[in-house]
């Protein structure tokens, strides 16, 4: 499941250092983290209940488009950033 996707976990990471404004190290969040975000952000108790819970459902599926964008942005990001150095060479 996506918790236990160490991306999205780093994902978790960013969000919380650019949301609140803190240093979050890379790698601070956990599984059980992640699995703790999905379950308080969908107003659940267990994953289980994604297939029976319309509301949460919608949220899950909001949070994976997200989490699916900053991916996007990264590889683009880094895909530039290798441009960029081959240019330099």
């Amino acid at each position: 499941m996506l918790c236990q996707d160490a991306q999205f976990r780093l994902y978790l990471d960013r969000r919380r250092s650019a949301k609140f404004s803190l240093e979050v190290p890379d790698g601070t969040h956990t599984e059980d983290d992640a699995r703790d975000f999905v379950l308080a952000a969908c107003a659940i108790e267990s994953r289980a209940e994604l297939d029976h819970n319309p509301e949460a459902a919608t949220m899950f599926r909001y949070i994976t488009r997200h989490y699916q964008a900053w991916v996007g942005r990264q590889h683009r990001r880094a895909r530039q950033s290798l441009e960029t150095a081959n240019q330099q060479c």
